[in-house]
């Protein structure tokens, strides 16, 4: 039946219905159909029982692989009442491929056409996800743990902060620095965190205790940068670098856990130092600079 117009529905054929439904539908699915309006009209009772013989000598093919009334549900209630579930799903999905495409719209510059086959843009934009709160002086580095959801920060108030960068909270902080903690590198495996400071020290961290291990002295101005060299790095180091020695502390760090053995640092000394993390002595002095070493790079 079809509404034509308020309080009037027209009852068609099943011949016309079949017809109409020829130009939509393969023979399978027409076959299908049929079946299912058949299947359907038998469970609703005697009221619908004319209109299931007619269908069924309407397309007797059809309707003969309905045996019986369904014990449950007829197959067409069911596949009437998934639609609107499919059609919800269907929005979902295309309200967050919508959202998706803003987030990473500016990753992807456009060309003059505007057809978006520029080149890739890795750049953040606002609103940032989370707004890390809690030094009491300007944030001047930070690292990003190699394995877990963690990142630390480093400030001008001499502290390192650890943060849950997926959640956005405030984890611990790390005391022992007395002036701008001005670079932190973790080491491969993760296990420990070298600092520096313009307090010309620095600092290893049993990341798992909080502890310090070992302070590394030797730089005589600003340290800029340090990194932990992989063990398999540790071979691109110039082999002809001057040897100078420094200050070690008591307590030790275990190379094979750290997934390091050495600690690279630079300095407005001029210098690269290349350190022990072990016995805490400086194994090499690159001097071959001549003014401030402000960063360094290491080979994975």
């Amino acid at each position: 039946s079809i509404v034509n117009s308020p309080g009037t529905v027209l009852l068609l054929d099943c011949h016309y219905i079949a017809l109409l439904s020829t130009m939509v539908l393969t023979d399978r699915q027409r076959a299908d159909l049929h079946a299912g309006i058949y299947e359907y009209l038998l469970t609703q009772g005697e009221e619908y029982a004319k209109a299931a013989a007619a269908f069924a000598e309407a397309d007797p093919e059809s309707c003969a692989k309905i045996k019986s009334k369904p014990a449950g549900a007829p197959l067409l209630e069911k596949k009437w009442t998934a639609i609107p579930r499919l059609q919800k799903k269907v929005l979902e999905l295309e309200r967050a491929a919508a959202q998706n495409a803003k987030v990473h719209a500016h990753r992807v510059g456009t060309d003059t056409a505007g057809s978006g086959t520029g080149t890739r843009r890795m750049l953040p934009r606002l609103p940032s996800a989370h707004d890390l709160k809690g030094h009491s002086a300007p944030v001047a580095t930070v690292e990003v743990h190699p394995i877990f959801t963690v990142v630390v920060s480093g400030s001008e108030d001499g502290t390192i902060k650890v943060w849950d960068h997926e959640s956005g909270e405030y984890i611990r902080t790390l005391k022992g620095h007395t002036n701008t903690v001005t670079s932190l590198s973790f080491s491969p495996s993760g296990s420990h965190l070298a600092s520096a400071s313009t307090d010309l020290s620095i600092k290893l961290w049993d990341f798992h205790t909080s502890s310090c291990v070992r302070t590394l002295r030797g730089h005589d101005h600003t340290i800029s940068s340090i990194r932990f060299i992989p063990k398999v790095s540790i071979k691109s180091v110039m082999n002809n670098a001057d040897t100078a020695g420094g200050e070690t502390t008591a307590s030790g760090l275990d190379a094979d856990t750290a997934g390091s053995q050495h600690l690279v640092s630079a300095s407005r000394d001029k210098t690269v130092k290349v350190w022990d993390v072990e016995t805490g002595f400086c194994d090499q002095t690159i001097a071959d600079h001549g003014d401030w070493v402000r960063c360094l790079a290491v080979r994975q």
